[in-house]
């Protein structure tokens, strides 16, 4: 997890296309000026950062089930809730599963679990259009061989 450029995804665990599900890891960093802020003495991984850590975990799973044609874009966040607080240092699990897609956009039920516990969970919608640009395109390719995304999707 690189929390300054919002890599948050370490790796991929499970890919299981046809359950339209995925499982990642990614591990809270010790240190990051975020929790220098956030809070003083206390540091807490923000809200934020693990509804986008569900959403970039949902965007893996739609860009496989997509064919790598297509780039999701968080278009909308509900029921998210936070159950209990993440530290520096925690491995973080987290699932999604596709509940609903048409008409360009795709939901997603996601969760986070640390230690075997759930510590937040939220509904997510996506709007997804072909690749804007050749260089994002490339881009995501890169980061998808770093994750452990399978090499026969990447490339397809």
């Amino acid at each position: 997890m690189n929390l300054e450029y919002f890599h948050l995804i370490d790796r991929i665990v499970e890919l299981r296309r046809d359950e339209r599900a995925i499982t990642v890891e990614a591990r809270v960093p010790q240190t990051s000026t975020i929790f220098e802020g956030h809070f003083p003495g206390y540091p807490l991984m923000p809200g934020v950062l693990l509804i986008e850590t569900m959403a970039q975990t949902s965007g893996w799973l739609q860009i496989a089930l997509m064919d790598f044609q297509r780039m999701p874009f968080l278009a909308a966040v509900k029921e998210a809730k936070m159950r209990s607080f993440v530290t520096p240092g925690e491995t973080l699990t987290v699932d999604a599963a596709v509940i609903h897609e048409g008409s360009g956009y795709t939901m997603t039920e996601a969760k986070i679990k640390t230690g075997g516990k759930l510590a937040c969970n939220a509904t997510l919608t996506f709007r997804h259009v072909p690749f804007p640009q050749p260089e994002l395109r490339a881009h995501m390719q890169r980061v998808a061989a770093e994750i452990g995304f399978p090499e026969q999707m990447i490339h397809g």
